[in-house]
C-alpha cells in the first residue's frame, strides 16, 4: 500500500523550532488588488504569513480585493501564531486598499491584545519630478 503524500500548508509557515512567541508584530499590506498579512516576532523574523490569494477558499481575480478576503487572510495568518502562544502584538498597516479595516477587525476578534496600531504608508514629501513641458 502506498504512503499518503503529506499536503503542504499553503500561505502559512509554522515555527520550525517550536518556541513560544509571546509578543509579535503584524504587518498588513493592503493594496488595491490584494491584502498581504505577515506576522513576525519582535526581532522581525517571519513566523506566519497569508494573502487573500493564498487562502483556502482561493480568492481569485476581483474577489481578492474585497474586505472579506482580507479578513480571511488575516485570521489564517493569526491562527498559527495564536497556537504558538502569541498574546500581544503591534500592528503596522501599509497601503490604501479596502482590506485595511477588515484586517484590523479580524485581529481584534482573534483575542490578541494590541499594543499599538501604526500607519506606515509611504507618503512622498515632494514627489517625483514632473515630465518636461510638452512642445508642439
Amino acid at each position: 500500500m502506498a504512503k499518503p503524500i503529506p499536503r503542504p500548508r499553503i500561505g502559512s509557515r509554522k515555527n520550525q523550532n517550536g518556541r513560544r512567541i509571546p509578543k509579535g508584530v503584524i504587518h498588513v499590506q493592503a493594496s488595491f488588488s490584494n491584502t498581504i498579512v505577515t506576522v513576525t516576532d519582535v526581532r522581525g523574523r517571519v513566523v506566519s504569513w497569508a494573502s487573500a490569494g493564498s487562502c483556502p477558499p482561493r480568492f481569485k481575480g476581483p474577489r481578492r480585493r474585497t474586505p472579506y478576503a482580507a479578513q480571511e487572510a488575516t485570521s489564517m495568518a493569526i491562527r498559527t501564531v495564536v497556537d504558538q502562544g502569541m498574546q500581544r502584538a503591534g500592528v503596522m498597516v501599509k497601503g490604501p486598499g479596502p482590506g485595511r479595516d477588515a484586517a484590523l477587525r479580524a485581529i481584534q476578534r482573534s483575542g490578541i491584545l494590541l499594543s499599538f496600531v501604526r500607519d506606515v504608508t509611504p507618503i512622498p514629501h515632494n514627489g517625483c519630478r514632473p515630465p518636461k513641458k510638452r512642445r508642439l
